[in-house]
């Protein structure tokens, strides 16, 4: 009798982590995708596409981690240091324009280790 309500048990717990909500970390390729439709504005200024609004918004939605942040922070990171055409006012502001606030500045001197 015992050794059934284990197996029972068994499957239970196997069922519950089956079942379990799967969440994705974020890549540095969902952060790049988002933000393509925010070239033009990075470099030019002018107005901010509404599809470039629409994937900051969803990036910030992403990034609900404090993992998922500093991939976020990093990938930001980098694609601005590749980048080198990148107007730093227009990268610094596009948050506050798309009415996102992220908790680090996107300049290629943040400390993404910090972030929370």
């Amino acid at each position: 009798m015992a050794g059934m309500m284990m197996k029972a048990l068994c499957v239970m717990v196997a069922f519950m982590v089956l079942s379990a909500p799967y969440t994705e970390a974020l890549t540095c390729g969902q952060v790049i995708g988002n933000l393509a439709p925010c070239l033009g504005y990075l470099r030019s200024g002018g107005a901010v596409p509404g599809a470039c609004c629409s994937g900051v918004k969803r990036l910030n939605a992403a990034a609900k981690s404090t993992p998922d942040r500093k991939t976020a922070c990093g990938c930001l990171k980098n694609a601005y240091s590749a980048n080198r055409g990148l107007n730093s006012a227009n990268v610094a502001g596009l948050p506050g324009k798309c009415g996102v606030r992220i908790p680090y500045k996107i300049s290629p001197n943040t400390d993404c280790s910090k972030v929370q």
